[in-house]
């Protein structure tokens, strides 16, 4: 009997022993695909997040994303810092060009227009307000033309350059009729002169710069020619022009030559230009004509139109004397040579320089004793570096035919092949097939933001900012005559890469995010953001960027932000309390990516009395 009662202990243990294996490989089978259906701890976080928004600018979107994540419930439950609006006296401020903060610096070289950015205590911590009245921008193309009067209501450049066309008051709009001080007949035919001696049409040159760009008709009416100028001039007694041209969809920042070096890296334009520009090139031991060497490709073009160009026929016009005219000339004759510019063109009050493709054409550069070359090893370091009278050597070649820094595809084809300063090894760490497989990435992270923001590639965003450019993959995978992007390099990368952003056809700026961008409130349509955050990680606060992202933002303008998920899950809720929608979503590779994208749309609001006080 005792054998017998131990062999029913047995066999019910062993039943129940089955039993428990079988509900435990139900319960983890159950648990598993609880887990991957999406409805973990990550992400409720992430629900709740989507719940407390309702984007309706970015239709049928389906963003519930899962990738679980340790997070305190005080997270959820804790309420969003609100941020008020300042007080519209701030509609236009720009913080590292405040007119009164620049008074207070030396005015000789300009030293005063340049950035002189507010200490952390002065910085401000609300919304700029959008003047009352504000509206979105007319489409591209006819916003070269037109821009509302509400948007910039400045009315002084209507006076004081009346009979040189830039701009006409009509009704509630303001006219571009495309006249400058050079080109009162209009820029076409101004850019037709020069295209009878630049090859403007075959895409050789694709990248320019505009020095003292006024509002920027020489810029605007090149893209329809495929050639994308980046424009500069500073916030001075021309009230607003930099602003004017962003507002009709034109590249523009606000900047001046100085004391400091141009944010660009060497090598990076193929033509440069000045019409009438104020700019005294022949001063300072020709320190300017440098800077625009160092920035000029070898092989390209250096355009200088109005005093002291053909002053024995102007001289009276121009109400300067001929001795003063003739020495001024004569001493831009002499900077030219010295940099081996060949002159090719002098016409009315026009005058063409091409820089020659390497040192080996250039005879008087054999001899160096006679010119004094810049001693720093990286010609792109320029970040608040100062200029000096000095000349920027270029790569060496292996004979006189040969393009120094390598040459370069007309454009389009530049755009997707490798840059000569990646194929050639002149970026550290990187490689050909690096550079080919972030292409094929931004392709797909492209096509991902399409999928979701249906407006992406349609032409509503026409002024576009990648805050962290890389590469330039981005730009690339959306370039299109309908929009523009200005790929910002932050000063802090480990690797500079703008070089070849410019040697793709595309156009861009060194930065640093701890200070505001050079440019006015509300001058882009649309923000991207890949890993700026992480970068940015205990360089500055968080709060600081973000506000500065809503003051260059439009109202009614996008931003798209990829970075961890911890990061976004903090940048969206200081997101929402700056009157922006905003939506998480997945990585296209799916839930188990750290790496999200958020998205973000600026609420339409304006300043001036109630209007203000309700949005508060």
């Amino acid at each position: 009997m005792a054998v017998k009662g131990s062999s029913a202990d047995n066999r019910t243990r062993s039943t129940v022993s089955l039993c428990i294996v079988i509900g435990m490989c139900c319960f983890f089978y159950i648990l598993g695909a609880w887990q991957k259906s999406g409805f973990g701890k990550g992400d409720s976080i992430a629900l709740e997040i989507t719940k407390r928004t309702d984007c309706t600018v970015l239709p049928n979107l389906s963003f519930d994303t899962h990738h679980s994540k340790k997070a305190s419930s005080s997270d959820l439950v804790s309420p969003v810092k609100k941020f008020k609006p300042c007080p519209d006296r701030y509609t236009d401020y720009t913080p590292c060009q405040d007119q009164n903060r620049a008074m207070k610096f030396p005015r000789e070289n300009m030293n005063y227009r340049e950035r002189h950015c507010p200490p952390q205590k002065d910085k401000l911590h609300c919304l700029i307000p959008p003047p009352k009245g504000y509206v979105a921008p007319f489409p591209w193309p006819k916003s070269r033309d037109y821009v509302p009067f509400a948007n910039c209501p400045y009315k002084s450049l209507t006076v004081e350059k009346a009979i040189q066309n830039w701009v006409q008051y009509e009704g509630n709009v303001f006219r571009f009729p495309g006249g400058g001080t050079q080109f009162p007949q209009g820029a076409d035919k101004y850019i037709d002169q020069l295209a009878s001696v630049i090859p403007i049409a075959n895409g050789t040159v694709r990248t320019a710069l505009d020095t003292g760009c006024g509002v920027a008709s020489w810029g605007a009416y090149l893209l329809k020619r495929n050639v994308l100028a980046m424009s500069f001039a500073p916030r001075d007694s021309h009230e607003a022009q930099v602003q004017f041209a962003l507002e009709r969809g034109v590249p523009a920042v606000i900047g001046v030559l100085g004391t400091i070096k141009l944010p660009y890296p060497s090598r990076a334009f193929d033509m440069a230009h000045c019409s009438r520009c104020l700019i005294p090139w022949g001063a300072n031991d020709g320190i300017y004509m440098m800077e625009v060497d160092r920035v000029l490709r070898p092989g390209g073009y250096w355009v200088l139109s109005g005093p002291p160009i053909n002053w024995k026929a102007n001289y009276k016009g121009w109400q300067r004397t001929k001795k003063d005219l003739e020495a001024e000339q004569n001493k831009i004759e002499e900077i030219a040579d010295l940099l081996c510019w060949e002159k090719v063109s002098e016409k009315g009050e026009m005058a063409i320089w091409r820089k020659r493709l390497n040192t080996e054409s250039c005879p008087s550069r054999q001899d160096e004793s006679n010119v004094q070359m810049c001693d720093s090893t990286n010609a792109d370091d320029v970040w608040y570096k100062k200029m000096k009278p000095c000349v920027t050597p270029i790569p060496d070649v292996n004979d006189a035919s040969e393009v120094s820094g390598g040459a370069i595809k007309p454009f389009p084809s530049r755009l997707n092949a490798v840059p000569p300063r990646i194929a050639n090894g002149l970026i550290p760490g990187v490689s050909s097939q690096a550079f080919q497989k972030d292409n094929r990435m931004w392709k797909k992270h492209v096509k991902a933001y399409s999928s979701v923001n249906k407006y992406l590639l349609t032409g509503r965003y026409r002024n576009i900012m990648d805050m962290n450019a890389g590469f330039g993959g981005f730009a690339a995978a959306i370039e299109s005559p309908k929009s523009w992007v200005m790929n910002v390099m932050p000063t802090i990368s480990k690797v500079s890469t703008l070089g070849a952003i410019y040697e793709r056809g595309l156009i861009g700026i060194y930065h640093d995010w701890c200070e505001a961008f050079s440019t006015y409130p509300r001058t882009y349509d649309l923000i991207h953001a890949s890993g700026l955050f992480t970068l940015y990680k205990n360089k500055c606060n968080m709060e600081d960027i973000l506000l500065e992202m809503d003051r260059i933002l439009r109202p009614e303008g996008a931003v798209i932000m990829r970075d961890d998920v911890d990061v976004l899950t903090k940048v969206n809720r200081l997101a929402l309390g700056m009157k922006w929608n905003t939506r998480l979503v997945d990585h296209e590779d799916g839930p188990m990516v750290r790496e999200k994208v958020l998205y973000a749309v600026k609420q339409y609001w304006v300043g001036g009395n109630q209007t203000a006080a309700a949005a508060a």
